[in-house]
C-alpha cells in the first residue's frame, strides 16, 4: 500500500485521523446545541436544526473551524466549554506505534490541522502527542482551511516539504482532494474516523481502518535521514 522509502515527510490530520472524532461529534451536535438552546430559551433539538443551517452555511471555510467565531457569534465560552470535556478526546487505534515508529526512521512528521490553536493546544496536552512532531500547523496560522485553494503552497513556506515524497493521512476528502490538485503524491482517507459511528469510504482514496495495516512495511524500511533538507 504504501513504499516507506519513498517517503520523506509525514503528515497527519488530528481529528478523525489520530483523535477519535467522536469528540468533536458530540462537543458540536449534542453541547453546543443544549447549551445554546439553554441560553436562548429554545429546547436542544430546534437549536440543534437552527445550528445546522448555519454549520451548512460556512462548511469548509476557516470560521467553519474557529473557536473564536463561533463564540462570539452563540455568544457562548468554546474553550471553556472544550476544556471542561477534555476527558472525552481520546486516540484512534494504534496512533502512538506508528508515531514512534516514524521517529525511529527520521521521517519528517507533521502535524496539519484545521483545528483552532486553542483545541489544538488542548489536545496536544491531553493526549502528549506534540512531542512526535517536528511542527504541529493550524490552518488558522495560514489564513486558509486545508480544503481551500492555496492551502498546501502556504504550508511549504512555513513547512518545506517534496510533495512527491510527502504522504498525508486525512479524514476529510475535500482536504486529500485539494492536497493532490496541489501536488501531493501519497494519499490515505480514514475508514472509521468517529469510532461510535458507520464507516465510510472513497472511491478516489484507499482508506485506513487501523494504521497497524500500514506498519509493517514501515518495520522493514530503510530510514530516510533529513539531514541537509
Amino acid at each position: 500500500m504504501l513504499n516507506w522509502t519513498d517517503i520523506d515527510t509525514v503528515m497527519f490530520d488530528m481529528d478523525g485521523t489520530l483523535l477519535d472524532l467522536h469528540f468533536d461529534n458530540y462537543f458540536w451536535e449534542t453541547l453546543v446545541p443544549a447549551t445554546y438552546g439553554e441560553r436562548i430559551g429554545m429546547d436542544a433539538e430546534a437549536a440543534w436544526s437552527q445550528l445546522q443551517q448555519q454549520y451548512r452555511a460556512l462548511h469548509g471555510t476557516l470560521n467553519w473551524y474557529c473557536i473564536d467565531f463561533w463564540s462570539d457569534k452563540l455568544q457562548l465560552d468554546i474553550q471553556a466549554m472544550k476544556d471542561a470535556t477534555r476527558d472525552k478526546i481520546s486516540l484512534r487505534p494504534n496512533v502512538l506505534p506508528l508515531l514512534t515508529r516514524l521517529q525511529t526512521h527520521n521521517k519528517n512528521v507533521l502535524l496539519v490541522t484545521n483545528a483552532h490553536p486553542g483545541s489544538l493546544k488542548l489536545k496536544m496536552q491531553h493526549t502528549g502527542l506534540q512531542t512526535h512532531f517536528q511542527q504541529t500547523i493550524s490552518s488558522h496560522d495560514l489564513g486558509l482551511a486545508k480544503e481551500n485553494p492555496g492551502f498546501w503552497r502556504a504550508l511549504h513556506q512555513v513547512a518545506p516539504y517534496d510533495p512527491a515524497r510527502t504522504v498525508l493521512f486525512d479524514d476529510n476528502f475535500n482536504v486529500l482532494q485539494r492536497a493532490r490538485s496541489e501536488g501531493i503524491r501519497h494519499l490515505f482517507g480514514i475508514t472509521l474516523p468517529d469510532s461510535q459511528r458507520p464507516p465510510v469510504q472513497h472511491d478516489d482514496f484507499v482508506c485506513l481502518h487501523d494504521f497497524e495495516q500500514i506498519m509493517p512495511p514501515l518495520l522493514q524500511a530503510t530510514g530516510t535521514s533529513n539531514d541537509g533538507r
